[in-house]
């Protein structure tokens, strides 16, 4: 008699959604980190084939699990917009983020950042960005003949992939959208919505005032009006 051989089935590989890192190290790198994804969203809201994603884990090879990054920005195009646990690149197309960003805080070592600079050029990163806020320097690289480049010119640099123009100023970077403006904070965007607001609550009360200014001027032309029919007078014989 022979024995049948049991079948055996492969474990379910796990693609975890977190890290079990923080996002940030501190305010300044989550400042950043939050104006460069929030502004790219403004950018690309109105093309529901680029996702961008903030501190997200990208697995770009099935199978493995161990091999992951979380950029602090990522921008995927061709990939619809929508909520991701992680991004699994063999779930969406095969396609690679095609920029990435980085802002560095305290924490990170140079080591770290040569192995992200590896990962990004082997698994197919276009254009890569890395800026410490601290000491206020970018550092960007693109791809030439398959390799990471560093861009020799970084001051009025413009992503050819995202249409934005890097600006080195004082105390910090400024980063421009294709039409000229600069990335805001949300800080600066509520600031600039309640001052619409409350420029609109002006407009609103001296239409309003106008409008009660002029039923009061037809109210006294009509008692005026009166008072004169009243005396026999009409108004057409004055």
């Amino acid at each position: 008699m022979v024995a049948q051989l049991q079948k055996t089935s492969k474990p379910e590989i796990i693609y975890p959604d977190s890290d079990g890192k923080p996002m940030a190290d501190n305010t300044l790198q989550f400042r950043w980190i939050t104006t460069i994804k929030t502004n790219l969203d403004w950018l690309f809201a109105d093309n529901p084939d680029v996702f961008v994603a903030g501190d997200l884990l990208w697995y770009p090879v099935e199978g493995d699990n161990k091999k992951r990054v979380a950029p602090d920005v990522m921008v995927v195009f061709g990939r619809e917009k929508g909520e991701r646990g992680s991004y699994q690149q063999w779930k969406e197309d095969n396609i690679a983020p095609q920029v990435v960003f980085e802002i560095l805080s305290p924490g990170n070592t140079a080591k770290e950042m040569y192995n992200k600079l590896l990962f990004y050029q082997h698994y197919g990163v276009e254009e890569y960005y890395i800026y410490d806020p601290d000491i206020n320097d970018l550092t960007g690289f693109i791809k030439e003949d398959n390799i990471l480049a560093m861009i020799e010119e970084i001051d009025g640099w413009i992503s050819p992939r995202l249409g934005i123009r890097f600006q080195l100023a004082q105390p910090e970077l400024n980063i421009y959208y294709p039409n000229g403006d600069r990335f805001s904070t949300y800080n600066e965007e509520r600031e600039k919505a309640l001052a619409e607001k409350a420029r609109a609550e002006q407009e609103k009360a001296r239409a309003e005032q106008e409008k009660a200014r002029a039923e009061q001027e037809k109210a006294r032309a009509d008692k005026l009006e009166a008072r004169l029919r009243e005396l026999g007078i009409s108004v057409n014989e004055i």
